[in-house]
């Protein structure tokens, strides 16, 4: 099957959309599948408005149907909400042409937390775009149950993955810290509530990969933390096993990759108790989630490496590649019958305790 994915996020972003587009193209032939993808870097773009690295395409539903009409796919698969992803959902719609979606990011919380915006009209706009699609795939069942609430429809199961021999165990300690090491990987804006996590008071030293819009903001308020910049392959994998906890402030993230990556290194995670966390961690005994972000941090330090490890290898990208291929059939399937998509129950990862607190064992 022939596969064509509109996406605005793309190289050279570092981020949790990438990866999981880029990893589920790598296992594409292992289901039968070729993937080509539409992307920014094949439009003339403009910079994002405070996000400069962030490249928005220049492009219209019109252009987009040509380019349909000459790749032929078998099937369609908007990944992004952004002028790549608004473009095809417009073609596929003019040209009758059914297709998928997936729900990455938090728009809606995210542009609360840069501008004054109505939380339920960006759901709205939301809810139309998903909503005109087969079947729109989320990453975890809080998400799901959330989304279901505000009325999409069709949503299906996917999840992600990790590599586990680049992300695993190695050697403790970087150079000119005094440990405990407590780790953050991922953009430095203002959504991912860094300032939660450099603001504890915690033991040994605080440690910063990744680059964004808010990192010189931060450097200059916390010059005690460590901020390393973007690293990827090895140089990423030997830091995320040097640490000793890794803390994920965000409220926001619909999963979170660098949890998976973090814990087939073998470090527990401290976080929130919310959606992504709260769905990966639950009551695995990797980590600890808590409303008192200090709390879980000190609590995730007894957690057992190797349990971290263990429960990191569960995740395949394998697996997650062949959770994609399955919804795209079965969302095509519906559409062909005239019925709804059903979905089946989403796999534990996980379960909470009854508060919704993940505790040690």
């Amino acid at each position: 099957m022939r596969i064509v994915i509109a996406s605005d996020a793309w190289r050279p972003q570092v981020n949790g959309v990438v990866r999981s587009l880029e990893n589920m193209a790598a296992h594409a032939a292992d289901f039968g599948a070729s993937v080509h993808f539409l992307t920014p870097d094949q439009f003339r773009t403009l910079p994002m408005p405070g996000y400069p690295e962030i490249r928005l395409a220049l492009t219209t539903g019109r252009a987009m149907e040509r380019r349909l009409a000459a790749l032929q796919p078998d099937y369609v698969h908007i990944a992004t909400e952004g002028p790549v992803g608004r473009a095809v959902r417009a073609a596929c719609l003019a040209t009758g042409r059914p297709f998928t979606t997936s729900y990455h990011t938090r728009f809606p919380e995210y542009i609360a937390a840069r501008m004054p915006a109505p939380e339920g009209l960006v759901y709205s706009l939301l809810r139309r775009f998903h909503n005109s699609g087969a079947g729109v795939m989320v990453s975890t069942p809080s998400l799901a149950r959330d989304l279901e609430a505000r009325g999409f429809r069709n949503v299906m199961h996917w999840s992600r993955g990790v590599d586990g021999g680049l992300f695993r165990p190695r050697q403790k300690g970087l150079p000119g810290l005094t440990g405990p090491l407590f780790l953050y990987v991922g953009r430095v804006a203002v959504e991912k509530n860094l300032a939660a996590f450099l603001s504890l008071d915690l033991p040994g030293a605080k440690v910063i990969v990744g680059d964004g819009p808010a990192r010189a903001e931060l450097e200059q308020a916390w010059p005690d933390a460590r901020f390393l910049g973007v690293l990827t392959g090895e140089a990423l994998a030997e830091v995320y096993a040097a640490c000793d906890v890794f803390v994920f402030p965000s409220r926001t993230d619909t999963f979170g990759i660098v949890l998976l990556e973090a814990l087939a290194s073998g470090l527990p995670v401290a976080a929130f108790p919310v959606t992504g966390p709260l769905d990966v961690i639950g009551g695995s005994g990797a980590g600890a989630l808590d409303d008192d972000l200090r709390a879980a941090a000190l609590r995730a330090l007894q957690a057992d490496p190797a349990v971290c490890r263990a429960y990191g290898e569960r995740f395949t990208w394998r697996a997650s590649a062949g959770q994609f291929f399955s919804n795209i059939i079965a969302a095509h399937a519906a559409v062909e019958s005239g019925s709804q998509v059903h979905r089946e129950p989403f796999p534990p990862m996980a379960a909470p305790d009854q508060d919704g607190r993940a505790l040690l064992p």
